[in-house]
Formats: C-alpha cells, structure tokens, sequence
C-alpha cells in the first residue's frame, strides 16, 4: 500500500500537469469560439440575424402604416409563424412564433428602432418541438466541432507550452534542492522553499497560455485572486495550516530527536515520528499518542534526554532520638557504593522537615538516564538505604497512629527487657544477602527500560513522512 500511495505522489505532478493542459485547451476553445461569434463566417445553412437599424417611413407616419411596415418585414424574412404587428399610440405589439431566441429578440429590436414607436410589447413565443431542439442541437454541435478544429494550432501550443512549463519547474526544483540541500537541514523546509521557487515557473506558463488564447483579462484576474483565495483557505483551513506551520517551525528548531523521552501537552512517552499534522509519542505504557504540532509548539517541552545526566531523589523518615547526621553518613555511604549514582555532581542528603512522628530526610543524587531506568533506582537506593539505617541503629517509626490491643498491654520485667536488647544488635546485623546488593532479581539490571519499549511500539501511525533528525 506504501508503494502504491508513493507511486501515486510520485505521479501527482505529472497528473496534475495533464489536467491542466486539459483545462487550457477548453478556455482556448471557447475563446476561439468567442471569436467566431463576434465575426461570424457565412454559411449556406446559417441564417445570419441582420443587425437591427433606423426604419424610416413616411414621416408623421400613423399606427397602421407602422403596424403594416413592420409585419411586412416580418413576413419578409420567413423566420416567423403567423406574424402579427399592432400598433396602439406608438406602442408596438408583435405576436407570432419564432424557431430561436435570437429570432425573437431581433423582432423586438427591429421594432424599438423603427421611427415613430415608443415602446414595444413582444408577445412572440418560441416553438419548442422536439424536432427543432434536435435540430438545434445538431447545429450547435456541428459549431461546437468547427470551432474545435479552428482551435486546434492554439490547443496544440498550450499543451506544449504546459509541458515545457512543467519541465522546467522540475529542472528549476532539482536544482534548488541541491544548491539548498547543505543550508538547509529541515526537509520539510527544504521542500517548501523548493516548491516555491518551482511554482512561479509552471504559474508562468500558464499565463503564457492564457495570454496567447487571448484570455488576458482571465489571466490578470486568475493573477489578481490569487491573495484573495489564499485568504479564504487560510479561514477555512486554519487550523491545519497552523498545524503546517508548527511542524516547520519544529523541523528547524529541533526541540527534539527520534528516540527522545520527552514530556508535552501532559503526556510522557518517547518520540516516535514528527509528521505535517501531529507529533507521535509512544507512552512508558506502550500507547501511542498523536498530539497535534501546534499543541507541542506552544506547550512546554521537557526533554528527559538532552543531557546525558539526569538527578532524582527520594524520602526517609527517622525517629527523633536518633542521630540525623550518622543517618546521613549511612545514607551517603550507600549513595556512594552503588554503581548507578554518579559521583558528579554529589549526592546530597538534606533534612527536608521536622513532621509529627519522623524528621523527614530528602535524598538528591544524579544518574545515567541513557542507561538506568529511575523506577528501578530509585527502588534499590531505598532497600539499600533501609537496610543501612536498620544495622546503623537509626529508628524509623510510623507516623503516630491509633493501636488498639484487644487482649491487653503485655508487661515484661526490665532482666527480660534488658535480654532482648543483647540480643538485638545479633538480629540487626542478620540481614539477607541480597537485601544488599546492588540489584535484586527482581530490579533487572536497572537498565532504562525506553528501549525495550522503543521495540514494542510497532506499527507507528502516520510514519510515512518523518521529519525528525534520527
């Protein structure tokens, strides 16, 4: 199907071309045919309509003698069925049948310019048979195909001049994508400023055509509504052009690349295809979200991916009798023996605030976001740090809570007391192996999982046209 539709693009400028030949060849034959009907050829099966003039009779002349006049010249022409001509106080009335249009309104001017007549009632009614509309019909196709081979040579010569217009716009365009091609590094750029150029040409052919079948005027009005028109698509179709234009204007900025983990328009996901009408991300939740470019032009762009490094952090509660600044040193010792954490810039362990049953403790640290998934960090980092804070002998309490014992309060003498508590370091200190590790089976490797999604997104909508730097 991708073939046959860049096949079908592939062809777009050649059709479109063809039809406009197509098009240009009808104005030229109708503007022969305007031609032949201002100067009319004689013809044995023709009957020319003479032109109406100034009918002079016997001056002061009466209603009967114009009356009679006029039906006389009427009769004359054998062009009418029963012709009958009154004339009351200067007003002519004429009655009859007629084969044409034409007929009619020549009677009707014959006897406005006759001397003596005022106005003029044409009451003349036009046989409509169906043999005369055949036959009609037979004369205007038999005009129809005289005036087509007098138009021929004018027919023949747009179309050349259609051919040799759009030749040249294609050489015009190949040779301003290559001199453009090294400036310019949007595609999408690239072809509208190439198109631009190209256009003109073509345009001005077709000008040349117009002006040669003598439709000078329908070339300067064609020329002259081309600001109206775009005016009226721009209403129209405003908010795909904005669309256009907003993925332009990203194609040259560039606030992203392929592969890019970015946050827009309330979504986060990875960038999949930038295309004319939309930008494709694909969501941490394999989905992919198509946002129109004029939203993600306009919106803020968190770019997760610009910087390799990339800082996170996370919170610890400990008890109020324990030491903050040995909790510290436990938290930056495990800060500074796991792999992910970045050395640079340090790792901070601050005392976020002072809650009801805990002093809360903020961790900051920056890692590797090309490499390491922040999820999965961030779940080490708090095991380890658990674990660290439990044999270090820093408490961490629950929030106050209401605790209810249905059985009563259990009350053990201080020697029992005392036992327990040479016991509890013993019990601190038996922490399982992988408590401490790095990674546990169920972290992974801590790798970013963006790539792993990258290759479930399948099929990307709209990935015809990329116009994205990979």
């Amino acid at each position: 199907m991708r073939d046959q539709t860049d096949s079908f693009v592939a062809r777009r400028p050649a059709l479109t071309a063809w039809l406009a030949a197509f098009v240009l060849a009808l104005l030229c034959i109708t503007s022969v045919r305007a031609q032949v009907s201002t100067a009319p050829i004689p013809s044995a099966t023709t009957e020319a309509a003479p032109s109406a003039r100034q009918v002079t009779v016997v001056p002061a002349a009466s209603d009967s003698q114009i009356a009679a006049r006029l039906q006389d010249i009427l009769r004359a022409t054998a062009w009418f069925e029963a012709p009958r001509v009154a004339v009351t106080d200067g007003v002519a009335f004429l009655d009859g049948a007629a084969e044409t249009q034409d007929r009619r309104a020549w009677a009707g001017n014959l006897a406005e310019n006759t001397q003596g007549v005022v106005a003029v009632v044409n009451r003349i009614t036009i046989n409509a048979d169906v043999g005369s509309t055949f036959d009609r019909a037979l004369a205007e196709s038999t005009s129809l195909v005289q005036e087509a081979l007098q138009a021929w040579p004018l027919v023949l010569l747009a179309i050349v001049i259609i051919a040799a217009a759009w030749l040249v716009s294609l050489l015009v365009a190949a040779i301003a994508r290559r001199a453009l091609a090294g400036r310019i590094a949007s595609p999408l750029l690239l072809g509208v400023v190439v198109r631009t150029i190209a256009i003109p040409v073509f345009l001005l052919g077709i000008y040349l055509v117009l002006r040669v079948a003598g439709l000078t005027q329908l070339a300067l009005t064609l020329l002259g509504g081309t600001g109206l028109i775009g005016i009226i698509i721009g209403f129209a179709f405003r908010d795909i052009a904005e669309n256009f234009l907003a993925s332009l204007l990203l194609s040259m900025r560039n606030p992203f690349a392929g592969g890019d983990l970015i946050e827009v328009a309330g979504h986060t996901g990875i960038v999949q295809n930038l295309n004319t009408r939309s930008t494709v991300l694909l969501t941490l939740d394999g989905n992919h979200v198509q946002i129109p470019n004029a939203t993600v032009y306009k919106s803020t762009i968190k770019n997760y991916s610009s910087i390799p490094s990339r800082r996170a952090d996370y919170l610890v509660g400990i008890g109020y009798d324990s030491s903050v600044s040995h909790a510290q040193r436990l938290i930056g010792a495990v800060l500074a023996a796991h792999p992910a954490v970045l050395d640079r810039p340090d790792p901070l362990v601050l005392v976020d605030q002072l809650g009801d049953a805990t002093v809360n403790l903020r961790i900051f640290y920056w890692f590797d976001s090309a490499a390491y998934s922040p999820a999965k960090i961030n779940s080490a980092l708090l095991r380890q740090t658990k674990n660290a804070l439990l044999q270090g002998g820093i408490e961490m309490p629950d929030p106050a809570r209401e605790v209810v014992f249905p059985q009563g309060v259990p009350i053990r003498q201080m020697a029992a007391l005392a036992a327990d508590a040479a016991v509890a370091p013993t019990l601190a200190t038996s922490v399982p192996a992988e408590e401490i590790r790095d990674a546990t089976a169920e972290e992974g490797d801590l790798a970013s999982e963006s790539r792993t999604i990258d290759q479930q997104a399948g099929r990307v909508p709209e990935a015809e046209v990329n116009l994205l730097k990979p």
